[in-house]
């Protein structure tokens, strides 16, 4: 008896070492990812070697850590989706032991772990740390930094916990719940972190929209678009005319008029990037500009419908099935039953659809014009403005499962703390982020694909002077072979 004792407890040793490890390593590979992903876009410039060096390096570090949790929240549900097809189709192969349910489980465990340390403790931490410079009177240096960001730390965290137990008392005035705010592990920072979910949910509401309309825009300048009535070597022609008038006046202007030197200067560089484009435009292959480019259009309009109609779906569910709610369907489990109808093929059109509405998300969250000024420049972003990416990306991934599930694109089981959020029993508030995902969506691709029609009817009824419109493509002219402005 002692001894199958001893066995079942270095068994699950063994286990606990492997998934540790498992985890260790998947993290390993995301932090490696991300450090170049950030230092691809760190200002050059930031890197002295002196005191600044030295607080720039553990800003980096710790904005590299918090960009690996978001990166390792976004796969955390496409990865247990995938995870619970293979178990279903290989139960007993021997190389797949390891993937069980206990490492699903403890995955999402430390994801949200994670989360909470980097959004309320390390982030804050790299900000203070990077804008303190030491309390006065005392001797300058990294301990008197860190010394003035534990003191910010300490009196942002009394600020929050004033605000979070104030909102509570007036949204549920109960003695019990007001005594379990004192509770900080086991429910504050849970409650906490149910906040700052929910939103993060209503960002991702706001963005995923503008950011799956926006995402036609987006493919259209990566891609060649097929040259249809178009002349690409009279419009090669004009702007090289148009480059050679630009150079030709900055050799002419002395040194003196600068602002007129900065403006000339930038519009030659707009004339060589449309210049560049051109260029790309006429090299592309025939099947590069007939095939590729609209094949890429057709299936982000495919997957687009999907959502839409999987939202449509899902709301039908809410009404007529208690087990469409996000919280409390009690699921099968890892690797009891698959959780798609159509099995594996459904399962790998559920990780598509999640990775295309979080690539929504990020296009449409930088498309707005609140967070214009956020977007990462090439070698040219400070460590302030990471900082904020990478809150903002981290609060978008967290909510990204809980959006997921939901809106019903996948009928996965949020584990974890993830599936303890208060609001997903609110049947009210789930059937209205719903019906809203859904309009917003169909407005905003309405408003996409009938811009065109919009701009027709306003020149045909003279009104297009006006500026009705807000499509920048009102304001573009060109000029013509003559010299004249020719409108597009």
């Amino acid at each position: 008896m002692e001894a199958d004792e001893v066995s079942i407890r270095e068994q699950n040793f063994h286990s606990q070492v492997r998934e540790y490890t498992i985890c260790f390593l998947l993290f390993a590979v995301l932090y490696i990812v991300s450090y170049f992903i950030i230092t691809r876009y760190k200002r050059k410039a930031d890197e002295q070697e002196d005191e600044d060096a030295i607080v720039n390096r553990i800003s980096l570090f710790l904005s590299t850590f918090t960009l690996a949790v978001s990166a390792g929240a976004v796969l955390l549900l496409p990865f247990s989706i995938i995870s619970n097809e293979i178990l279903l189709s290989f139960p007993q192969n021997y190389y797949i032991q390891w993937l069980n349910g206990s490492l699903i489980h403890g995955l999402w465990n430390l994801a949200s772990l994670f989360s909470n340390l980097c959004l309320f403790v390390l982030m804050p931490f790299a900000f203070f740390f990077l804008e303190s410079e030491g309390f006065a009177g005392l001797k300058k240096g990294i301990r008197a930094r860190i010394l003035e960001t534990l003191v910010m730390l300490i009196l942002l965290a009394l600020l929050i916990l004033g605000i979070v137990w104030v909102a509570s008392a007036l949204i549920d005035n109960d003695a019990a719940s007001m005594e379990s705010l004192y509770d900080l592990w086991e429910f504050y920072l849970p409650y906490l972190y149910s906040c700052i979910s929910l939103m993060g949910c209503l960002l991702l509401l706001l963005c995923t929209p503008v950011g799956l309309s926006r995402m036609f825009t987006v493919m259209g300048q990566l891609l060649v678009k097929p040259t249809i009535l178009e002349d690409l070597d009279e419009q090669m022609y004009i702007i090289t005319l148009e480059e050679e008038a630009i150079q030709r006046k900055l050799n002419g202007i002395s040194s003196t008029l600068e602002n007129q030197t900065v403006e000339l200067e930038q519009e030659l560089e707009k004339v060589k990037c449309k210049k560049t484009n051109l260029e790309r435009r006429k090299k592309a292959s025939a099947w590069e500009r007939n095939l590729v480019y609209p094949a890429v259009m057709i299936l982000l309009l495919i997957e687009t419908s999907i959502s839409v109609l999987l939202v449509a779906f899902n709301i039908l569910y809410l009404l007529v099935d208690e087990t469409a709610m996000p919280k409390g369907s009690g699921g099968p489990g890892i690797g009891n039953a698959s959780l798609s109808t159509f099995g594996f093929v459904g399962a790998a059109l559920e990780i598509i659809l999640i990775f295309y509405l979080m690539v929504s998300s990020v296009v449409g969250f930088y498309s707005l014009r609140f967070f214009e000024n956020f977007i990462p420049r090439k070698d040219d972003t400070t460590m302030t403005k990471i900082i904020g990416n990478c809150v903002s990306i981290l609060v978008l991934s967290s909510a990204l499962p809980v959006m997921s599930r939901t809106l019903g694109i996948t009928r996965f089981d949020l584990l974890g703390d993830f599936g303890r959020f208060n609001w997903l029993g609110n049947f009210y508030i789930v059937l209205s982020y719903n019906l809203l995902f859904a309009i917003m969506t169909t407005l905003c691709l309405v408003r996409k694909f009938t811009s065109a029609v919009r701009e027709e009817l306003l020149k045909a009824l003279g009104l297009d002077k006006l500026h009705l419109s807000n499509n920048p493509r009102d304001s573009e002219t060109k000029p013509s072979a003559n010299g004249h402005q020719k409108t597009l």
